[in-house]
């Protein structure tokens, strides 16, 4: 069991990043993290993937039919 330092977390985020209350309380723990520069990167999408992705979800408009 992950146990998180929220005094940290809270100091982190409404004093170093100056955020107000209901900016911090709406970020998950992970979002905070990225902000603060401390978030595991994952690498960047390669072109093959985002032409699975294209593929699995293809730009459309309602009503618009293509020619």
């Amino acid at each position: 069991m992950s146990v998180l330092d929220w005094p940290g977390m809270m100091r982190a985020g409404l004093v170093g990043l100056r955020l107000a209350p209901d900016q911090f309380w709406a970020l998950t723990p992970a979002e905070l993290m990225v902000m603060l520069g401390k978030g595991a990167s994952a690498p960047p999408m390669g072109r093959h993937r985002l032409e699975e992705m294209l593929a699995a979800f293809p730009d459309t408009r309602k009503g618009v039919q293509d020619d």
